[in-house]
């Protein structure tokens, strides 16, 4: 097939880029800025410069194309507006979904978040949990899968949305700071460690979003895509201090006091444009349980995720080590 990646320049997009191209894909990627191309000529890759906000970028970048990934987003970055999140995380999505339609492709896989589902009270929550986002990223997600499911009804294109877990593996900084934190031995503890964390490793989850667009079955359907294994925090840093070789950490304090102060960062650096050195949400790291079903994506999909999490952590800890960042 002839397919288009959005965000490959992230760590996610450029890992599923690389992938459905070893899978026999013409891969055609989206970048939003020129000098960002070199690098995928490289992979044998058809590179085209755009964005989820241009109307006519994503009009080229579909043409021709038969499955669209939506992978763009943009994440969370201190001192942005709320309409520049909703410009690109749900707006952008109803363009590039209507650009596709026009494109003649065939359908659209579109990725979302477990996010959208907040604190789950429940667990293991399962596609039909009840929506609760707690920021503003989780918020637009939101809006972004409304609006892709009512452009795609308009159009007639066929639309998947994945909705993935913590994406973790070789390339990922944002979990550096727990898996390079213990085994540095210098990850600090908030709580009990007894709320549920689930990953996914990003190469089963490459394959789920192929799935998504590949399986007959799929269209008009939400799969949440995770690793196998659910385990509690805790149980997680035990994990990876025994395949780091260290002891885990045993200092534990409580939440309460860093939550304050996250909210007096945030007060204080957010209007300012300046990233605080703690936030609420990085402390609610420690209090909300997140635990998933994804028995839908197995039996519909034939999802199976292959990589272990002892497996998955030792693969990301040696490329840390290899980057001399532990």
């Amino acid at each position: 097939m002839k397919v288009l990646v959005t965000g490959a320049t992230g760590f996610t997009g450029g890992h599923l880029a690389r992938r459905l191209a070893a899978a026999g894909d013409h891969v055609r990627v989206l970048v939003r800025r020129p000098e960002q191309a070199e690098g995928w000529r490289l992979h044998d890759t058809e590179v085209v410069v755009g964005d989820l906000t241009d109307a006519d970028s994503l009009k080229a970048a579909c043409a021709g194309v038969d499955v669209v990934y939506n992978i763009g987003a943009l994440y969370r970055t201190a001192g942005l507006a709320p309409s520049t999140y909703r410009a690109v995380n749900a707006e952008g999505v109803a363009t590039l979904i209507r650009a596709a339609a026009e494109a003649s492709a065939r359908r659209v896989v579109h990725c979302s978040t477990v996010g959208v589902h907040g604190d789950v009270e429940h667990p293991p929550a399962n596609e039909d949990a009840p929506l609760s986002p707690g920021d503003i990223y989780q918020i637009t997600k939101v809006e972004g899968e409304r609006l892709a499911t009512r452009a795609a009804d308009e159009c007639g294109i066929e639309l998947v949305i994945a909705r993935p877990t913590g994406i973790y593996g070789p390339g990922d900084r944002r979990l550096l700071k727990l898996f390079g934190g213990v085994a540095r031995g210098r990850f600090l503890m908030l709580g009990a460690g007894d709320i549920f964390y689930h990953l996914t490793y990003v190469e089963d989850l490459c394959d789920g979003f192929r799935l998504c667009g590949t399986v007959p079955c799929a269209s008009g359907r939400t799969y949440i895509l995770a690793g196998g294994e659910v385990t509690t925090l805790q149980t997680l840093i035990d994990i990876t201090a025994e395949v780091a070789g260290v002891r885990p950490p045993r200092l534990r304090l409580p939440v309460w006091p860093f939550w304050v102060a996250g909210a007096v960062c945030e007060a204080v650096c957010s209007p300012l444009g300046i990233s605080p050195p703690i936030y609420r949400r990085r402390v609610d790291f420690f209090t909300k349980s997140r635990a998933f079903d994804i028995s839908r994506a197995r039996a519909e999909l034939g999802f199976a995720p292959a990589v272990d999490l002892r497996e998955g952590i030792r693969r990301t800890l040696e490329w840390y080590r290899a980057e001399h960042w532990i």
